[in-house]
């Protein structure tokens, strides 16, 4: 993964899990008596008594997500158009690369865009993809969050903290900083709970430098999509075909928004 990319990476990233909870419902019995006397006389019942069954147990926890199932379900280069090839991983260290800001506001998205992982992630596996010299440049993640619900309330904290925030200042070393502008932008149809927010360097540096994130679910998963010079057929094609792949990787249900 290239420098860019991680640091597109951090900015975008904000996570936040709820857990889920189930319950069950009573069922009732009644199991009829009968009464006889010396003489013929008609049969009568009495209901005894109902009392609850057993609740039904919780079915069974599906198997925890493995990395190595999510690295299946990552995008392969058949699955993007000719020209594209892998970035490798250089092994560089972007522990340096810092979003702030002095809005109180951003302060949620300013926490989550620094963490390494987002919380909560049981699992999770990532690629980056270039389709040139002058892209665009595509980067995927899945991240295991152990249920639906816990993907629902991540979208709605991701939407949240994007919608709440307006500017922060991103540093990437060795290249300086710049105030970038948070926007939330129109998310492809694909995967449940959708949300895309784009973040432009609007001065300094790194003045021009723009990337557009999008979010969503894959029943249990969340699935990143970052795209740096890109049109917006490569952020919806890049989109759909992820998530079509992890869907058929991951025998997820295969619903919309």
């Amino acid at each position: 993964m290239t420098k860019s990319l991680r640091a597109a990476a951090c900015v975008a990233v904000v996570m936040l899990v709820l857990s889920a909870c189930s319950g069950g419902s009573d069922t009732a019995t009644s199991a009829p008596s009968t009464a006889a006397s010396s003489t013929p006389a008609p049969t009568t019942t009495t209901p005894s008594a109902t009392t609850p069954s057993a609740v039904p147990s919780a079915p069974p926890a599906k198997p925890a997500r493995t990395a190595a199932q999510l690295a299946k379900a990552l995008l392969a280069l058949a699955d993007l158009p000719p020209g594209f090839s892998v970035e490798k991983d250089e092994g560089g260290d972007d522990s340096d690369v810092t979003v702030s800001s002095k809005d109180a506001r951003c302060a949620k998205l300013v926490a989550f865009s620094n963490a390494d992982n987002p919380p909560g992630s049981k699992a999770s596996a990532g690629q980056s993809y270039s389709g040139g010299a002058q892209g665009p440049w595509i980067d995927e993640s899945i991240d295991a969050m152990g249920s639906p619900a816990a993907v629902l309330a991540l979208q709605k904290s991701f939407k949240q903290a994007v919608t709440a925030c307006r500017t922060m200042t991103l540093k990437v070393p060795g290249e300086g900083s710049s105030p970038i502008s948070v926007r939330e932008v129109a998310a492809p149809d694909a995967g449940t709970d959708p949300v895309a927010v784009r973040f432009t360097a609007t001065a300094g540096p790194l003045e021009g430098f723009e990337v557009t994130m999008i979010t969503t679910g894959v029943d249990d998963v969340v699935l990143a999509i970052t795209v740096i010079n890109g049109l917006p057929e490569d952020i919806d094609g890049a989109t759909a075909t992820a998530v079509e792949k992890a869907q058929d990787a991951l025998g997820a249900t295969k619903s919309g928004t």
